[in-house]
């Protein structure tokens, strides 16, 4: 222990949090697991909580520290947690709107596309049992899905958010305090986008492009980590990322639901129209962050804010 005291807590923190994922994803691969059943259910589940448990073994189990503050988990309610929590149902209609300008793709209020995708998952029973469903409720599905997600993103799914968030967007945070807050943005997010890779490779956001999707998702988490770490910074608690986290998880089917056309590589809030619709979002940030705020977050260095 007192050897592994000597090491740099990053790199610490990083095989801790890579060797356990990976190995455990590699594991359930070679067990002939199938991403798509209840098995893989708990294996992605599972997955969420590794970089708490990483992080907690560094600064806890290794350095022996005090981890309340270090984590900045402070419950102190400010707007920005409600930013946290609305930024992601938002940022699904604008990719929902930006996959319409992808040729093919269409607006489908019937819901014909998001039966299509289920075609491959699930048998022509159980497909129409779900449409008979969904013609006895009593509005759109799209308004009751953002309603649970809503609710879900600051409840359940936040939990799980918190998983991961201890380990992005606090444990990291702390330990790239000397860097910009650009060069913090690209290191977390490239970073958080590897570590899906062996989920993204069973099939996880990209089914039908895996091998793509590992690239995908790297640049999807590389264009979410400076709106995640703003938020973080400007609620100065991990408790907004967890729950901005868990909104995003909750309401990412709205950017599909009423689309028909195009593939995983360009719809949905993880395609190509989700980019756009992220980099949108990253532009009103830097534009609030350069003639509306006070404190210039995006221009200095992390440690200057957190």
């Amino acid at each position: 222990m007192k050897k592994l005291k000597e090491w740099p807590k990053t790199l610490l923190f990083l095989l801790l949090v890579f060797g356990i994922s990976y190995g455990l994803a590699g594991l359930f691969y070679i067990s002939g697991g199938e991403y798509g059943s209840t098995w893989g259910i708990v294996l992605a589940s599972t997955y969420m909580f590794i970089p708490l448990i990483s992080a907690l073994v560094v600064e806890k189990g290794i350095h022996k520290q005090t981890v309340s503050s270090l984590f900045r988990m402070s419950f102190r309610i400010n707007r920005w947690f409600f930013v946290a929590w609305l930024s992601m149902p938002i940022l699904s209609f604008l990719a929902m709107g930006s996959a319409l300008l992808v040729p093919g793709v269409t607006f489908d209020a019937e819901m014909s596309g998001m039966f299509e995708r289920f075609s491959g998952m699930m048998s022509p029973d159980e497909i129409e049992k779900m449409r008979e469903s969904i013609e006895t409720l009593p509005m759109h599905p799209l308004w009751i899905t953002l309603g649970q997600g809503l609710l879900a993103g600051i409840t359940i799914n936040a939990v799980a958010g918190f998983g991961e968030e201890v380990g992005w967007r606090a444990f990291l945070l702390n330990q790239f305090r000397p860097f910009s807050f650009l060069k913090a943005s690209l290191l977390i997010g490239f970073i958080w986008g590897i570590w899906h890779a062996p989920l993204i490779l069973m099939g996880h956001n990209y089914p039908t492009h895996p091998e793509w999707g590992v690239l995908m998702m790297t640049l999807f988490c590389i264009l979410l980590s400076p709106l995640f770490i703003y938020v973080s910074i400007k609620a100065r608690s991990v408790i907004a990322a967890a729950i901005m986290h868990g909104s995003l998880n909750a309401t990412v089917g709205i950017a599909i639901m009423m689309l028909s056309g195009g593939n995983d590589l360009l719809v949905g809030l993880t395609g190509l129209a989700g980019f756009a619709a992220i980099a949108f979002l990253i532009l009103l940030m830097l534009v609030y962050d350069r003639w509306f705020s006070q404190d210039k977050i995006c221009s200095s260095r992390i440690g200057d804010h957190w």
